[in-house]
């Protein structure tokens, strides 16, 4: 494919994950995202056949930055602070997830209504963070690690719903720092 082809690609899929998180995969329309990514509508179907395989690059977009972020806490020493990285990250995000929710959960709770194929490409992304989140309570020697790995990323999940909802980002700051104390308070790492 020719590089200026990879571009419009690529921005019709950083476009995509953009415009489905802020507006939903319901009320997004191919055009929206075709105006974001500044490329003539006609010429989304060069690259995308339906919406659906928008959506699903979208989707594995998200996967793409989650691997990326979490490879970059890989540099932390202990999973402990590995963690705790993680909960940094989400702390920064925390105005976006009072105006749109968390990108992953808002269009996984979405998708996960379907029976269409999306729905198991959002549980893999979603599974993703989960089995990351699992691997660093694993290091820390907890035979329970995951059951804490889903405890913490459930808890994320329902605060960003909550911040959401009642667009207040200090809900989150103050959820996230008592997940940080739940983390110092466990044994190991």
């Amino acid at each position: 494919m020719a590089r200026t082809q990879v571009d419009k690609r690529e921005r019709l899929v950083a476009a995509a994950a953009q415009v489905l998180y802020e507006q939903g995969v319901e009320k997004t329309t191919i055009a929206d995202i075709a105006r974001t990514a500044e490329v003539p509508v006609g010429n989304v179907y060069y690259y995308f056949k339906t919406k659906d395989q928008l959506v699903e690059a979208a989707m594995e977009e998200q996967a793409r930055a989650l691997r990326a972020m979490t490879d970059a806490f890989e540099t932390l020493t202990t999973p402990k602070a590995r963690l705790k990285a993680l909960l940094a990250g989400w702390a920064e995000q925390r105005e976006q997830a009072a105006r749109f929710g968390c990108p992953t959960g808002s269009m996984s709770a979405e998708l996960g209504k379907r029976d269409d194929g999306l729905n198991r490409t959002a549980a893999t992304v979603m599974g993703l963070l989960v089995d990351w989140v699992e691997r660093q309570f694993t290091l820390m020697g907890r035979a329970d690690a995951r059951e804490l790995a889903v405890s913490l990323v459930a808890s994320y999940q329902g605060i960003s719903l909550l911040t959401n909802v009642f667009a207040d980002p200090a809900l989150m700051a103050g959820q996230l720092r008592r997940l940080q104390d739940w983390i110092d308070a466990l044994d190991g790492g």
